[in-house]
């Protein structure tokens, strides 16, 4: 496999499971060492094990917590003493239907995690010294409506917007994109497929559903060189769906 993140540093949010730590082992295989965030510390250690100790570390608290995000670029700059990539992964969706039905707190919490924070760890990374890429993993349900998740999918729009505007707001220095997704299988996103999984399958003419490697693959892209002329776009992840027949 070619080192593209050989000597470099990535931070990436929600690392312990699924998508996040699919990206981790992605980029500690071609070469980066990682920082990792997440809820619980025994998960965290997990993922530093399972990644190798000497190329991963944790840090254990909320995403949307202002401590955490400082406590965990401090100990970027005294491991590191630098950082290349952002990954901003984590995300929550404890709302399920129409967006009518959610309750306010609710939204603002959605919100809170899914694009204030995402917009904050940018913010602090870049003061820290950023200087090379970030991607945002916002969803398909971000480009559509999606009445299922319908508020989930309203924040993941309004994260989309956001890597266009920071996409503008960093040139040249930074570069900043997205990753669209649809059902990967995650524990995350088990409620999408969980006992229904053949028509589910059924609505991408690739014949499965995702698998975290498939948006890891994609992350790792744009992260590195080989995208050095891509910024404020969003990948769409989706197995085909997006392209599907009407009807």
């Amino acid at each position: 496999m070619v080192l593209r993140f050989a000597d470099r540093v990535a931070l990436v949010t929600g690392g312990t499971r699924g998508i996040g730590l699919a990206v981790a082992r992605r980029l500690v295989d071609e070469g980066a060492a990682v920082v990792l965030t997440g809820r619980r510390q025994e998960a965290l250690d997990e993922a530093v094990a399972a990644l190798g100790a000497d190329r991963a570390s944790g840090v254990a608290g909320r995403v949307d917590d202002p401590e955490h995000r400082a406590a965990t670029l401090a100990h970027v700059a005294e491991r590191h003493g630098r950082l290349d990539h952002l990954v901003n992964n984590a995300g929550i969706n404890p709302a399920w239907g129409p967006a009518l039905e959610v309750d306010p707190g609710v939204a603002r919490k959605i919100l809170e995690v899914n694009v204030v924070a995402a917009l904050e760890w940018t913010r602090d990374a870049v003061a820290g010294g950023l200087h090379r890429s970030i991607v945002n993993v916002a969803s398909i349900s971000g480009t559509s409506s999606s009445p299922s998740i319908a508020f989930y999918g309203a924040s993941k729009a309004a994260l989309i917007n956001l890597t266009q505007q920071l996409a503008y707001e960093l040139a040249p220095a930074l570069r900043v994109n997205a990753v669209a997704p649809a059902v990967v299988k995650t524990r995350f996103s088990r409620a999408l497929y969980e006992g229904h999984e053949d028509e589910a399958v059924a609505r991408y003419p690739l014949g499965r559903l995702g698998q975290p490697d498939d948006v890891a693959g994609a992350i790792a892209f744009l992260l590195s060189d080989d995208a050095a002329w891509v910024t404020g776009q969003t990948l769409r992840i989706d197995g085909g769906a997006s392209i599907g027949p009407v009807g």
